[in-house]
């Protein structure tokens, strides 16, 4: 079947150079494109977008291959497929797969779910972040902030999200010294601007 989709030569050389979940991210694509999105290579995975926003990406791991839905924390999920990748993912959804088969089952859910996702995006649908300041600063963070004003303004300057990470990151220490310890590992790289990943 035609579709008047436009495929991308980056997704091809992608595509080429799989050895691992070739035949699936070439099913994914197709059903993909059945959709009528267009295909782009970001992150260094086939992404397909609806007027330039993120709708899709098609990714691979060690165990399973996903279809990445962006906003797919707002998708109704009716056939209670979508997994959240970690507890940090706020918005994303993957649905995941082993094998070719699989995905060759779940077509027409796959395009029901890629449909939805398309209107979430034209009716202008947004997920809503929790706030950074839902989130609570672990003490040994808030004594540094508060004894340094630049690593305060260098922290607030952050984005929401780069704040978040590192709040996470710093409360998920069990104990009070490796909380010490992790912020003041990272307060050179908070007054640099940078991420926890950067």
């Amino acid at each position: 079947m035609m579709t008047n989709s436009i495929t991308n030569v980056k997704v091809d050389e992608f595509l080429s150079k799989s050895k691992k979940w070739k035949d699936e991210y070439t099913k994914l694509r197709n059903i993909v494109l059945d959709c009528e999105l267009t295909e782009e290579f970001k992150w260094m995975h086939p992404c397909y977008t609806l007027h330039n926003k993120n709708i899709v990406l098609i990714h691979g791991f060690k165990d399973y291959c996903a279809l990445l839905f962006h906003k797919g924390a707002l998708l109704k999920d009716a056939q209670g497929i979508l997994i959240q990748q970690t507890e940090n993912v706020q918005a994303a959804r993957q649905i995941r797969f082993t094998n070719v088969q699989e995905i060759v089952d779940m077509e027409s859910i796959l395009k029901d779910y890629i449909n939805e996702a398309i209107e979430v995006e034209k009716a202008g649908l947004e997920v809503e972040f929790k706030k950074t300041e839902e989130y609570t600063v672990p003490e040994e963070f808030q004594t540094k902030l508060d004894e340094l004003p630049a690593l305060k303004t260098a922290f607030e300057a952050l984005t929401p999200g780069r704040q978040r990470a590192y709040i996470y990151y710093f409360s998920q220490a069990k104990q009070s010294k490796t909380r010490v310890s992790r912020v003041e590992k990272y307060m050179q790289q908070i007054l640099e601007g940078k991420g926890l990943d950067d």
